[in-house]
């Protein structure tokens, strides 16, 4: 197995050791889980900690990177390739992401805002449109 890189921000390698520490409960009542991508320029395996909620089989992320008004690496990384790899407690399994359509994003966007409130925050922070994330199990 390759060697795994964790998020270089302090609070999500942070929040990634809680994770890894709680059998992936690491904040009760939220959907947390981890994605591992591989960089674009690099191709190291890199992974980030997210926030998501169930679309039937899907798991359903954003890239809000706290309202700035650039994507974070993980998104771009997954653009560039989408076969990732995803933690949902203690199961790990691989799935392909794709940017939700236009069609999709309105009522994916509305379940995410409604699960953390935070999100509608950070789209009124930015002038881009936060995009949204279907994670397939493959």
């Amino acid at each position: 197995m390759a060697e795994v890189r964790d998020s270089p921000h302090a609070w999500v390698a942070e929040h990634i050791r809680r994770f890894e520490e709680t059998g992936g409960r690491p904040r009760p009542g939220m959907n947390d889980l981890l994605l591992t991508t591989r960089g674009r320029r690099t191709g190291t395996l890199r992974r980030t900690a997210l926030v998501y909620e169930r679309d039937g089989e899907h798991y359903v992320v954003a890239t809000s990177d706290r309202g700035a008004d650039r994507h974070p690496a993980w998104y771009l990384n997954l653009l560039a390739d989408p076969a990732v790899t995803v933690q949902v407690g203690s199961q790990t399994f691989a799935a392909r992401a794709h940017p939700a359509t236009a069609a999709e994003r309105p009522r994916l966007w509305r379940s995410l805002v409604s699960a953390m409130p935070e999100y509608g925050v950070y789209q009124d922070q930015t002038a881009q449109e936060i995009p949204v994330v279907p994670l397939a199990r493959v």
